[in-house]
């Protein structure tokens, strides 16, 4: 009854940096995707005239955010690729693409989706421009494409004891 066990649960420090990055990387992006936007367009903001600054605002945040996290989940895969023998070069190419899809996001989609909502004309009704509908199923398949790859990259994390 007095057996002390030795046996630890060891994993490299920045194997655990990349897992808890991935891991409120990707929950944050699912509460902002699946939580924060439905209630806003519920209540009613899309249809307000400042809805386009408020979800500027909200996205400028939210996306700084992404790219620290994009290149802490890169700078620890480097690392551990660098310092253990049995991780393949995929995992550094899907933590490329994580950040190819962050940059695409801040620099390209959240700027441009701003610019079609902003309203310039105060006597215009509001409307829906066509061009937004493109720009959000970029940014939906940007999206998938982040949850799929950020899940692979956690679930080789997970495995690699």
């Amino acid at each position: 009854m007095n057996a002390i066990s030795n046996v630890e649960f060891k994993r490299p420090v920045w194997q655990s940096v990349a897992m808890l990055t991935l891991g409120f990387w990707l929950s944050a992006s699912l509460i902002l995707d699946w939580v924060v936007m439905p209630s806003l367009y519920v209540s009613g903001m899309m249809t307000q005239a400042s809805f386009a600054t408020a979800g500027y605002t909200i996205f400028w945040n939210f996306n700084r955010i992404e790219l620290l996290t994009a290149g802490l989940a890169l700078t620890s895969v480097l690392a551990l690729s660098k310092t253990q023998s049995n991780w393949r070069r995929n995992v550094v190419v899907l933590s490329v693409i994580l950040v190819a899809v962050c940059l695409i996001d801040t620099y390209l989609l959240t700027p441009q989706m701003s610019a079609l909502g902003l309203q310039l004309n105060l006597f215009q009704t509001i409307e829906t421009p066509e061009n937004m509908n493109l720009l959000h199923g970029s940014y939906w398949v940007l999206e998938i494409v982040k949850l799929i790859v950020g899940g692979t990259l956690f679930k080789w994390c997970w495995k690699q004891v």
